[in-house]
C-alpha cells in the first residue's frame, strides 16, 4: 500500500468534502445580500431624495459603508462552509490568497484597499463635490474599486480609488450642505476700491440661490494688470452652484458698469488659474 504524504493529508483538509457544502446555503446567502444591497441602492436615494435636506448626505453616504459591510458578512458567512478552517488553514489560505492577489490582480487589490480607505477615512461620500485631477463633479456612487462622478457637463466619469495614493482629492463640500462658490471679476486698476467691494457684496447678498446664514466675503488683490476681485459666498443647495456664480457674475459686471469702474481682460493663465 502506497504511503500517504502528510502534506497531502492537510492539503485535502483544507476544502471540505463535497457532500458536505450546502451549496443551498451559499445560494441563499448570496441571494440575500444581493437583494439587500439592491434594496439599499434603490431606498436610501429615495429616502435622500424625499427626506429632510440635512439628512440628505447621510442617507446617500450609507450606501457604500452598507455594501462593504454587506459582502464582508457574506464572506465571512461562506468561507466555514466551503473551507476546513483551522489556524494551518487560515495561514495557507492567507498566504496563497495574497500571493495571488499581489501578482496577478496588484492594480485591482491596490484599488480596493484604497477604497476600504476612503469609506472608512471619509475621503468622499455620495454627494459631495470633488475634483479630482481634470476631473471635478458630484460624487454619484462609492463602489469598492472605483467611484462614478457626473460632471456639470452631465458626464458620468468613473475614477479608480488608487488614485488617491498619487493625488490631492479636493472636496467642495466634504459632507456639508453647500460649498463655497467664486465669482471673479477683473478691473482695471483706476476705480474706488471699497465702494466697488460694497457693491459687489450687496450683488451676492441680493442673490435668489445664496444662503444667508453663511458669510459672503469680497477678496482684492491687485496684480500688474489690474486688480483682481473674488466675490465668494454659498448656496443654499450645492446643486444650485453654477446658476449662483452665473448670477452674481451677470449681475455683477451690471453693476460694475453702475459704478463707473472698468472691466479689464486677465491673463489667459490668471483666468485659468482662477477657474481650477
Amino acid at each position: 500500500m502506497p504511503e500517504l504524504n502528510t502534506g497531502d493529508i492537510k492539503a485535502s483538509k483544507l476544502i471540505n468534502d463535497l457532500g458536505d457544502i450546502s451549496f443551498t446555503q451559499i445560494a441563499l446567502i448570496i441571494f440575500s445580500v444581493w437583494l439587500l444591497i439592491f434594496l439599499s441602492r434603490q431606498l436610501l436615494p429615495i429616502l435622500a431624495k424625499h427626506g429632510p435636506s440635512k439628512l440628505r448626505l447621510y442617507f446617500l453616504a450609507a450606501v457604500p459603508f452598507i455594501r462593504l459591510c454587506l459582502l464582508a458578512v457574506a464572506v465571512l458567512m461562506i468561507i466555514p462552509i466551503i473551507f476546513n478552517i483551522t489556524l494551518q488553514n487560515f495561514l495557507v489560505i492567507a498566504g496563497a490568497v495574497s500571493v495571488a492577489i499581489g501578482f496577478a490582480f496588484k492594480d485591482l487589490a491596490s484599488s480596493l484597499i484604497a477604497g476600504v480607505v476612503a469609506i472608512f477615512e471619509r475621503t468622499y461620500r455620495p454627494g459631495d463635490w470633488v475634483r479630482i485631477e481634470d476631473d471635478y463633479g458630484e460624487v454619484q456612487e462609492v463602489g469598492l474599486r472605483a467611484i462614478t462622478l457626473r460632471t456639470p457637463d452631465d458626464d458620468i466619469v468613473t475614477i479608480a480609488h488608487d488614485r488617491i495614493w498619487s493625488n490631492n482629492i479636493s472636496n467642495s463640500n466634504d459632507g456639508q450642505q453647500t460649498l463655497m462658490c467664486v465669482a471673479d471679476f477683473y478691473l482695471d486698476a483706476n476705480h474706488d476700491a471699497a465702494a466697488m467691494r460694497v457693491v459687489l457684496h450687496d450683488i451676492a447678498l441680493t442673490s435668489a440661490f445664496l444662503d444667508y446664514s453663511k458669510p459672503v466675503l469680497v477678496i482684492l488683490a491687485e496684480v500688474p494688470w489690474g486688480s483682481h476681485y473674488k466675490l465668494k459666498a454659498y448656496p443654499f443647495d450645492m446643486r444650485d452652484q453654477f446658476e449662483f456664480i452665473s448670477d452674481m457674475t451677470v449681475r455683477g459686471k451690471l453693476g460694475i458698469r453702475e459704478a463707473g469702474a472698468k472691466e479689464v481682460q486677465a491673463p489667459a493663465m490668471i483666468q485659468a488659474a482662477a477657474q481650477g
